[in-house]
């Protein structure tokens, strides 16, 4: 399934934040702006979806456990643990676990506070 299509909603997902910081005290000009990171889970069979893009939220992925397929530009590529990938302002994709065990990723991005 390409970007082109609707991808399925979120399912079998769960998201825990690890932690922030405030990116306003720590480096001039970054007022508004947080540091996270984020434990994301991702059933099998399950989605994270639908399509989303990351511009004005740039981050990158780590995956420790299970196997991941990042869906973008109409390619499907799986990643396993101790690898990963950026995303940047020209991301746009949608995620999910086709394997039997559950898959989990580190998420480490910038987002304005709200």
């Amino acid at each position: 399934m390409g970007n082109a299509q609707a991808a399925p909603e979120t399912k079998g997902v769960t998201v825990e934040l690890l932690a922030t910081v405030d990116l306003g005290p720590e480096i001039e000009g970054m007022a508004g702006w947080q540091l996270r990171m984020r434990r994301v889970s991702i059933a099998p069979g399950g989605v994270f979806g639908p399509v989303h893009n990351h511009k004005d939220r740039p981050g990158t992925v780590f995956i420790l456990h299970g196997t991941i397929t990042d869906h973008r530009n109409g390619i499907a590529t799986d990643y396993g643990p101790g690898v990963g990938w950026p995303e940047d302002r020209n991301t746009t994709h949608w995620l999910e676990n086709r394997g039997t065990v559950a898959a989990v990723e580190i998420s480490v991005d910038l987002i304005r506070q709200a």
